[in-house]
């Protein structure tokens, strides 16, 4: 196995999140910044309103941050739709360097590693990291039309309506302390399950997931008791059975620190969204809105945070082709840990 271990320095300084009623229907309500009755944002068709959330999310990560447009050098975004049209349309009035991202669910995990590695490395002071899902925007692409009525099956997952933005900066010389710092990165390797059911997206996705966090464990001789929280992208209830299963006959338990965004994010047994969430914006909107703010305060120290992406396009799926999957993987660290060994040394 290639570790692939980046060893970074960065800071996230805000976040911002932008939901739809389902989202803002859930248990994390109270943690997102925005969200819409109607899943529309004020526009006539479901994907501009998917970049209108992605404009929401950015702008209000800067004002968060207190930096203008001109002092972001760097925005890497992506979304769900075909040639990430969301995030071309959306970020189209700022005039910032872009690089547009497919990661399909793990595009969160993916913008956060690519940024925090481009402020590490010194090539840009700020970046913008931004990414959405919109659940009509998906369905119609990847499935069927809403209006169609068709039915999930109990492995299928509800695309959350969602954006998040993220923005990142070198890890040194801040006045007031980040949301969390990245210190680790690990980006993964696609495999290929031989899943060809879109609808059973977390079977595609947990092997990925197992190979990210065997090899991220060996690269710095971790175990799952290292880290307060263990936090996968959208695996949803059956994918997180399947990884902590596969996982367990590795010789690590994740039962007690684990958790997956698509869990979180909805109530299983009032919302109707059988197995959880999945979208880019599932994870980006849980890890901006609930699990950096966690971090900022110090309530969870360390944790990883392995975004989860099964790699379909809709011709794939009507050729009868399976689903790889892939997921990036970052370590986050509260700032009250820097701040605490950092008072000891002095």
């Amino acid at each position: 196995m290639k570790p692939s271990l980046f060893k970074l320095n960065a800071a996230i300084l805000s976040a911002a999140t932008v939901v739809g009623e389902k989202e803002h229907e859930g248990p994390l309500s109270a943690h997102f910044d925005f969200f819409n009755n109607n899943d529309r944002f004020g526009q006539k068709t479901w994907e501009a309103a998917e970049s209108e959330m992605q404009r929401m999310a950015l702008s209000a990560a800067m004002s968060k941050a207190s930096v203008s447009p001109e002092e972001v050098e760097l925005l890497l975004a992506g979304d769900l739709l075909n040639q990430c049209v969301g995030s071309a349309y959306g970020l189209l009035s700022y005039d910032i360097p872009y690089l547009g991202l497919y990661g399909a669910c793990s595009t969160c995990a993916e913008s956060l590693l690519l940024a925090s590695s481009m402020v590490t490395a010194g090539f840009v002071r700020l970046a913008a990291a931004v990414t959405s899902s919109h659940n009509a925007a998906a369905e119609r692409q990847f499935r069927f039309p809403i209006e169609y009525g068709g039915q999930r099956p109990p492995t299928g997952q509800w695309t959350v309506t969602g954006a998040g933005g993220f923005i990142v900066a070198h890890g040194e010389g801040h006045a007031k302390p980040p949301l969390a710092y990245v210190t680790a990165g690990m980006p993964g390797i696609v495999l290929d399950p031989g899943i060809n059911d879109a609808n059973h997206m977390g079977a595609a996705m947990a092997p990925a997931a197992m190979s990210t966090l065997l090899r991220y464990f060996a690269a710095t001789d971790t175990t799952p008791k290292d880290y307060d929280l263990i936090v996968t992208g959208d695996l949803g209830w059956e994918g997180g059975d399947i990884l902590c299963d596969l996982i367990s006959a590795e010789g690590y338990d994740l039962s007690p620190n684990y958790q997956d965004c698509g869990r979180m994010i909805f109530t299983k047994n009032t919302q109707d969204t059988h197995c959880g969430g999945s979208g880019c914006g599932c994870s980006a909107v849980v890890l901006g809105g609930y699990l950096l703010p966690r971090l900022a305060d110090g309530s969870i120290k360390k944790m990883l945070f392995m975004a989860t992406g099964a790699l379909m396009s809709p011709d794939s799926i009507k050729q009868g082709n399976a689903i790889p999957g892939v997921a990036h993987l970052l370590c986050l660290e509260s700032p009250t840990v820097r701040d605490t060994a950092t008072s000891k040394k002095e």
